[in-house]
């Protein structure tokens, strides 16, 4: 670790990371997986945790099933259990009067072997009886009054050999695959494995992000502002979207635009992270502190992408931990962190990729030559309804990147390609989920 980690790592002048042409914003994609080929690298492998924190997780080993289930046989009903011939006559106006020899319930042992003529009360879930082939519904009987050593029921409906008994290998054998590696855990697979017995499940581990927003004038949520100030937005939006993907947001950090502030929330935001993203201070200002201090670190590249909103990036390392750099713009840094980050950290954590769709243009717009925009709107169903017909993508704002109250009115962004510069009404445009 060096001893001046704010200081530059190399003597090459600035300007050699800063390359002529712009990247499109596939090409910087490939730069992220490049530099945070640690993170990648790490992810891919598995951890074990226990059943109750894997909610939400990816499953890193396909789950086999470790025994048969159900695993004995057992009464799907609460009722009676009894042999199918001694019943097969019975009726509403010829019922068959079976002896009960004994009782048993979920979590007993199977209770007293039956016989001819014989019946065991069973509650849902007990072990079936030996000598018993299946089970009569309490509702198909009635017990008659008897004393409490000689009690009888009264059967009023045949059943067949296995009806109501639940049966080992059932739901599944010994060995079968029960939920394959790549699943994203939800409260069914949970449940899944542990009715198998299993107390945790290999899965994919987390990435721990840090996340550092940085501007003088940032005030917290509730505050009172002073002239000049705004409340900031930046860090709680970069931070629900990091733990939307799947990532552990260990450490959230706001710091001024003063060097050793930023330095500070560095060592803060790095800790036991395995990623930094910071917010703001990256283009070409007398106050950019995040290019100041980070822009001549080995490795490091700021330059901006050829996309709008979000053009500023950069790319650097804070002790030994890859540090993404995202413009300041609330708009600017979401759109960043949806086009740009959110690929990687999916393909990192092992989840589904987000996958785009088509969408008719409510509205003529245009764009700047040279850039691919991503217009902030909202999806309209078809007249013909949402299920028939493409939807309507109706624009909720301008391209201005500080107009942040009007994203709230958005579930899609526009994608214009960097080769357009105009879309009539009723054209086809490709949109990206939020």
């Amino acid at each position: 670790m060096a001893s001046h980690p704010d200081r530059p790592t190399r003597p090459e002048s600035r300007r050699e990371s800063r390359p002529e042409s712009r990247p499109s914003p596939g090409g910087y994609r490939e730069l992220l997986r490049m530099h945070l080929e640690p993170v990648l690298q790490r992810a891919a492998q598995s951890t074990r945790l226990p059943l109750v924190a894997c909610a939400d997780s990816v499953l890193a080993r396909d789950l086999l099933a470790s025994a048969d289930l159900p695993l004995f046989v057992n009464s799907q009903m609460d009722g009676y259990a009894v042999r199918s011939s001694d019943v097969a006559g019975a009726g509403p106006d010829s019922p068959v009067r079976l002896r009960v020899v004994g009782s048993t319930h979920a979590g007993h042992g199977p209770g007293p072997e039956i016989d001819d003529d014989e019946a065991c009360k069973v509650m849902t879930g007990a072990p079936l009886p030996d000598g018993a082939d299946c089970v009569v519904p309490v509702e198909d009987t009635t017990v008659e009054d008897t004393t409490v050593e000689d009690t009888s029921v009264l059967v009023h409906a045949p059943r067949v050999a296995g009806e109501f008994v639940r049966r080992p290998g059932d739901d599944v054998r010994a060995g079968d695959l029960v939920i394959p590696a790549g699943t994203r855990l939800e409260a069914r697979h949970l449940a899944a494995a542990a009715s198998l017995g299993e107390s945790g499940l290999d899965v994919r581990p987390r990435p721990r992000v840090g996340v550092v927003a940085t501007g003088s004038e940032l005030v917290a949520p509730g505050r009172p502002l002073e002239p000049g100030q705004i409340w900031e937005s930046n860090s709680l939006t970069l931070g629900a979207a990091l733990r939307a993907c799947g990532c552990e947001v260990t450490a959230t950090v706001i710091s001024s635009d003063e060097r050793d502030d930023f330095t500070a929330a560095l060592d803060i935001a790095t800790g036991d992270a395995d990623l930094v993203v910071t917010v703001g201070a990256v283009s070409m200002g007398d106050a950019e502190v995040v290019r100041q201090v980070l822009a001549d670190r080995e490795g490091a590249r700021f330059a901006p992408v050829a996309m709008q909103p979000g053009g500023p990036q950069g790319l650097s390392s804070w002790r030994d931990t890859p540090v993404v750099c995202l413009p300041g713009n609330p708009v600017s840094a979401l759109v960043s962190f949806v086009v740009l980050l959110r690929p990687v950290i999916l393909e990192a954590v092992g989840r589904v990729p987000v996958q785009t769709g088509r969408a008719l243009l409510s509205r003529d717009v245009s764009s700047p030559a040279g850039k691919t925009q991503y217009l902030r709107a909202a999806l309209v169903p078809g007249s013909a309804g949402a299920m028939s017909g493409p939807p309507t993508a109706e624009p909720v704002s301008g391209p201005g990147s500080h107009l942040v109250a009007s994203m709230a009115r958005a579930d899609v962004l526009i994608e214009i390609p960097a080769d357009v510069t105009s879309l009539a009404a009723g054209d086809e445009v490709v949109v990206v989920p939020l």
